[in-house]
């Protein structure tokens, strides 16, 4: 499989252009050039951006050159500290993968679609020059898979618009199920070499999401550990999951480890051989609910295959957003976290 060179290691800067409330305050210090200097320090060779349409573009389709200029300045940023960067639309009109947002419409309305791809457009016509450095994400975390033929559709004109100014910036595209790796084996091709295919891993998320509350299903006294039976985890996950499949082929009295990632992984990584493209990991971890040694020993086993595959990862994410890898409760378990995440 191809290996994605500039993005080995980084992680998400999550909560600061998207998931806000986009007050000037949290514009302007959620995060700030200092953290750029601490996330190379770390041996991080990339960030993740995510960015809410709402930011650049407003409604009516009319452009917002405060935002543009804010995403300017985070590249300006990366290249002072010799970072690369992916650009993430995190959420378009009329969709968001987080049902809060009460955005809906996208993959059936052509207005929509079009100010999708005319953002696209205007994002490409200026921030394609920093292609050397900068990865253009088209949208983050379809969630159903009944959009998947809409989806197909969107992308591959999202390219083509992409493509038309600037034909050597790397464009990642992700699958349904909010980007699980799971779904990967379903994108459609063609793709070009400079095509990436993107998901993210948080499982079992029975584990990563204990009692988060966003999570439907999910107890508020939930108390899991890493690792564990896969027939305690097979019980959890299918009673408040509904899935029976995640952990097919396992004995239930196995105990989860690498061997559930590299079984996890299997079938994305034969796509993207297929299509001779590389494949990454633009987000995963842990809630700050969990215990930090099972929080450690999930980032090894996780890492040992990501690295062993030369799949690049943004882990989630920098601060708060309850994964935050700056907390002050990471701390002393941070650098073996990073250590062991280095190919």
């Amino acid at each position: 499989m191809r290996e994605l060179a500039g993005y080995k290691q980084g992680v998400n800067l999550g909560g600061w252009y998207s998931q806000c409330d986009y007050s000037k305050e949290r514009l302007d210090n959620f995060v700030k050039e200092e953290d750029f200097e601490i996330i190379k320090s770390w041996g991080f060779d990339h960030v993740r951006l995510p960015v809410d349409y709402n930011i650049v573009i407003k409604e009516d389709g009319t452009f917002i050159e405060d935002g543009f200029n804010r995403i300017e300045k985070v590249i300006k940023w990366c290249e002072s500290h010799n970072l690369n960067m992916v650009l993430d639309l995190h959420k378009t009109l009329g969709y968001s993968f987080d049902e809060g947002e009460n955005e809906a419409g996208f993959f059936t309305s052509a207005r929509y679609q079009d100010i999708f791809f005319r953002l696209w457009e205007e994002l490409a016509k200026r921030f394609g020059k920093y292609s050397d450095h900068v990865m253009f994400e088209l949208l983050n975390e379809v969630t159903d898979k009944d959009y998947l033929e809409s989806w197909v559709t969107i992308y591959r004109e999202g390219i083509k618009r992409v493509r038309k100014t600037c034909p050597d910036v790397k464009i990642l595209i992700g699958s349904y199920w909010y980007n699980s790796v799971r779904s990967v084996k379903d994108l459609q091709g063609p793709f070009d070499e400079n095509t990436v295919l993107s998901f993210h891993c948080y499982d079992p998320q029975v584990f990563t999401h204990q009692r988060a509350h966003w999570q439907k299903g999910m107890p508020s006294d939930l108390v899991m550990s890493y690792p564990e039976s896969y027939g305690l985890l097979k019980e959890k996950h299918k009673e408040i999951m509904s899935d029976e499949e995640m952990f097919a082929g396992f004995a239930d009295g196995e105990t989860i480890d690498t061997n559930f990632f590299e079984k996890l992984f299997q079938e994305a990584i034969e796509t993207a051989e297929k299509f001779d493209v590389p494949l990454y990991c633009g987000e995963y971890g842990v809630i700050d609910k969990a215990d930090l040694e099972s929080t450690l020993k999930w980032y090894k086993d996780i890492h040992a295959v990501l690295n062993k595959h030369k799949i690049g990862h943004a882990l989630w994410s920098y601060r708060q957003m309850d994964f935050g890898f700056t907390d002050e409760r990471m701390d002393v378990i941070r650098d073996e976290i990073i250590k062991s995440g280095r190919m």
